[in-house]
């Protein structure tokens, strides 16, 4: 795939602020006015178009078995809401941001849904992660009108979002936009203030999602990506988008991304293995960014990120000293962990981890010393160096707000991931709560 090409029809698929905000970029923030607001109740659901033909199918709603099931328990208010999978949480995206997935097809028809408690359950699994920034992808394909979500539900929903939850998400992609989502965009103009209007991107295929997010890490729903393929089919063939996932380009050798660490050891790593990049972000970020608030929870400039990589890769020295720049040299080590071939926990432990919530609290610590045990010397000296690290950012904690759960939610979905690489909120918890409690242990594991 070529990135620039790529990168322009992403580009073209942004949608023009002016069509679909005012330019009333109050004192309120992002609070819409309540008056425009309430005029949505004159119109009713029925007035709306309905979907591009193509798009409709009458088929299961697609919620397929992940092997997991619901990552609630079964006693759980939300229970009857998070089984179905509509919302996800898939790990970090290509800048350093966490992504949020909302499905469509995933949604039953209204009389099995109570959509009052799908808004709440939104917002529980949101507000995990609202201090940080954070990627919205909705995936709209598969949404009829027997499942469609009210008008009264999406102004409720707006409303019911206030400022927290819309000043960190830097990006909200709609995924094969149909007449319908356009439509109810430009009737919402009045409501969505401009910088929220400015977050919303329209992405016509899934391969230019690769700019955003790596997609194997996405969980896409089967229907979705079936759905892709014809439409695809359909284009000229001078016009057809790239693969989903495009080949990479030989690395080069003096690479530092996406290398097992095993390679590094002879490439920069010191005597235990410890890799270049960790070392040099994380020596800077010791003197320089213990008492930066929010450290590790912004993301940071796209082209600055690219070419420190280039950099890295290509042999040349990096001075973090020099740019000083916390975020960029945290975006850069979250973006290092997760390019690595295989996750620091190895795929050897996924099991473990994800299970690891039901070992008692007076065996945990033998428990992670001998799981710790099974990794490569490289891998365990790292991931010693990394938590060792992380304890001393929550020590600021009181001036730079992350705890030890901050932190895991933030370095969890970075130290473990499954073969198949795509992240569901069944796993996401469990791999964060075992970050957490290493975090929390990691004197006694590593003594």
């Amino acid at each position: 795939m070529t990135h620039g090409g790529h990168h322009c029809s992403l580009e073209r698929t942004i949608m023009s602020s002016d069509l679909l905000v005012d330019l009333h970029d109050d004192l309120g923030g992002d609070d819409s006015p309540s008056a425009a607001l309430d005029q949505l109740k004159l119109v009713q659901d029925k007035q709306w178009p309905p979907d591009d033909p193509v798009s409709i199918s009458k088929s299961a709603t697609d919620i397929k078995s992940l092997g997991e099931g619901s990552h609630l328990a079964q006693d759980d208010p939300f229970y009857e809401i998070a089984k179905h999978q509509i919302v996800e949480v898939a790990g970090d995206d290509n800048f350093g941001r966490k992504v949020i997935v909302f499905s469509a097809c995933r949604m039953p028809p209204h009389s099995q849904l109570d959509h009052h408690k799908l808004l709440m359950y939104l917002k529980q699994t949101l507000d995990k992660y609202v201090e940080s920034d954070y990627t919205l992808i909705y995936f709209h394909h598969g949404m009829t009108s027997e499942n469609k979500l009210s008008l009264s539900w999406l102004r409720d929903a707006y409303r019911e979002f206030e400022r927290k939850y819309k000043k960190n998400i830097k990006a909200f992609y709609i995924v094969h936009p149909t007449m319908f989502i356009r439509t109810v965009l430009i009737f919402f103009k009045p409501l969505i203030s401009f910088k929220f209007g400015r977050k919303i991107h329209y992405v016509n295929y899934l391969s230019e999602l690769e700019e955003i997010v790596k997609c194997d890490q996405l969980v896409i729903p089967s229907r979705v990506r079936v759905y892709d393929d014809k439409l695809r089919l359909n284009l000229k063939p001078s016009v057809v988008p790239g693969p989903i996932s495009p080949p990479r380009s030989p690395p080069l050798p003096t690479q530092q991304f996406g290398v097992p660490l095993s390679v590094l050891k002879d490439r920069g790593a010191d005597e235990e293995g410890i890799p270049l990049v960790m070392r040099d972000t994380i020596n800077f970020l010791l003197k320089q960014g213990l008492h930066t608030e929010g450290i590790f929870r912004r993301s940071a400039n796209v082209s600055l990120v690219k070419n420190i990589q280039l950099k890295y890769n290509s042999g040349e020295e990096v001075d973090f000293f020099q740019m000083e720049d916390v975020h960029l040299s945290a975006v850069i080590l979250k973006t290092f962990l997760r390019e690595l071939p295989e996750p620091l926990l190895t795929y050897k432990l996924y099991n473990d981890v994800v299970n690891f919530h039901h070992v008692d609290k007076e065996s945990q610590v033998v428990t992670i010393r001998n799981m710790l045990m099974s990794l490569p010397a490289e891998n365990y000296a790292s991931l010693r160096y990394l938590i060792q690290f992380l304890v001393k950012v929550s020590a600021e904690n009181e001036v730079n707000k992350m705890t030890n759960p901050n932190l895991a939610v933030v370095f969890g979905p970075n130290l473990l991931w499954g073969q198949d690489a795509a992240m569901t909120l069944s796993s996401i918890g469990p791999i964060n709560n075992f970050t957490r409690t290493l975090l929390d242990l990691q004197g006694e594991v590593f003594a």
